[in-house]
């Protein structure tokens, strides 16, 4: 069964403009800033005894920018699938949160208190965006079943995509927290299936900036 198991490192991306001004970033491509470079390099040095086999990322520049730094560090190339990319929120994308709330007031309850049901014309659905990063991850399992494997994505992927693998009843989305340059450790074999075995590691990030997001 050892041989079966896969192990998945869940990493959030390091900090971006869009973290540190409060925006919902969606698509729009924040390059990592500053602190998001400290943190990947952390992130990176905290990936060297973790065996990682494989590195997979989501498109956008900041989630690149990470697995760019870590394969450097594990001697590593990556791989970005579009399964991976960020929630799309339509017209909400690169707002202030504050803003919106002002604005929209209506959804923006629904989005702090009922996430999964929150519809934005031209955006994804919470439930979309965990279906399609699963369907994603099931892939990647089963092209390197047994592997070790490095996954760079983003909040609003991460969760709902850890909600969806341990079965985790909505509304999940605050059910879960995950800090920029986290990692969080999901395993699956073929008795057991999907396995959350730890979550938002961050002590790599000591003396490092945290921004910690919950809206």
């Amino acid at each position: 069964m050892e041989k079966d198991k896969t192990t998945v490192y869940l990493i959030r991306h390091g900090e971006c403009a869009g973290n540190k001004e409060n925006r919902i970033r969606g698509c729009v491509d924040f390059p990592l800033n500053e602190n998001g470079v400290r943190q990947a390099h952390a992130l990176a040095e905290a990936m060297k005894d973790k065996h990682i086999d494989y590195i997979y990322t989501s498109p956008l520049s900041r989630a690149t920018a990470t697995a760019a730094i870590l394969g450097e560090t594990l001697g590593l190339s990556y791989e970005a699938r579009e399964g991976f990319c960020n929630i799309h929120l339509g017209p909400w994308e690169n707002r202030l949160k504050a803003e919106l709330a002002v604005e929209e007031p209506e959804k923006w309850q629904t989005w702090l208190n009922q996430p999964e049901e929150l519809v934005i014309e031209g955006g994804e659905t919470l439930d979309q965006v965990r279906d399609r990063a699963l369907a994603e991850l099931n892939k990647v399992i089963e092209e390197h079943r047994g592997a070790n494997i490095a996954l760079i994505a983003h909040r609003g992927v991460l969760k709902p995509l850890m909600a969806g693998a341990i079965g985790v009843q909505r509304p999940s989305y605050w059910r879960l927290h995950v800090d920029t340059a986290s990692y969080s450790v999901l395993t699956f074999d073929s008795l057991h299936g999907y396995c959350l075995m730890g979550l938002n590691f961050t002590e790599h990030l000591k003396g490092l900036p945290i921004i910690q997001e919950f809206d």
